[in-house]
């Protein structure tokens, strides 16, 4: 059985600055350019039977710049959908909404945590085939990324509040005694 392979994508000025950014489309920061080619040392050996991405700008290019070629580009994998919070920071939201939590309340007019399970464990079924005949790169983003390891290892979304994931990282999704796993978390490449 493969591995899944999750890059999260290069610093946006929105990542950097902490804001909410699912829909829209972001360039990458040229620091987020920088990290993003970093990560091409990782793949130099590496062999995947697919490459997945999601459609937003920002990932694509983090994978071009990893030196990955895209083989599917698929919208279950792009970020929590922030709705009314779009471009905004937690503290601003907090600031209106005490206690809220992403994990467990959602976003008004965007993904509640019901659906963006849906989504992934969709995701994951269809990439099930793949993974007998080898590893799986996915280029996603960080909400969705923590969510789907939480996924994959049979836990609710609100796992993911635990993982911390920074930018152009790598994880490797596996299997421990033919249990999922998590083999490694938010690894920079330098």
């Amino acid at each position: 059985m493969g591995d899944i392979v999750v890059v999260r994508h290069g610093q946006t000025e929105w990542s950097a600055g902490g804001r909410h950014t699912s829909v829209t489309d972001l360039d990458l920061t040229p620091e987020g350019e920088d990290r993003a080619r970093s990560l091409s040392r990782a793949f130099v050996t590496a062999a995947f039977v697919a490459v997945v991405s999601s459609p937003r700008r920002r990932a694509l290019r983090t994978a071009e710049l990893a030196g990955l070629t895209v083989t599917a580009v698929d919208a279950d994998v792009v970020e929590w959908d922030y709705g009314e919070y779009e471009g905004r920071t937690t503290a601003e939201i907090r600031a209106e909404r005490p206690g809220w939590d992403l994990w467990s309340d959602g976003c008004p007019g965007g993904e509640s945590p019901q659906h963006v399970t849906d989504r992934l464990d969709r995701f994951l079924a269809r990439l099930a085939p793949m993974l007998v005949l080898g590893d799986v790169a996915v280029v996603s983003h960080g909400h969705a990324s923590r969510a789907l390891a939480s996924r994959w290892l049979g836990e609710p979304v609100t796992f993911g509040a635990r993982l911390s994931l920074d930018t152009a990282t790598l994880s490797v999704l596996g299997h421990e005694h033919d249990q999922p796993s998590i083999r490694t978390w938010n690894a920079p490449v330098h």
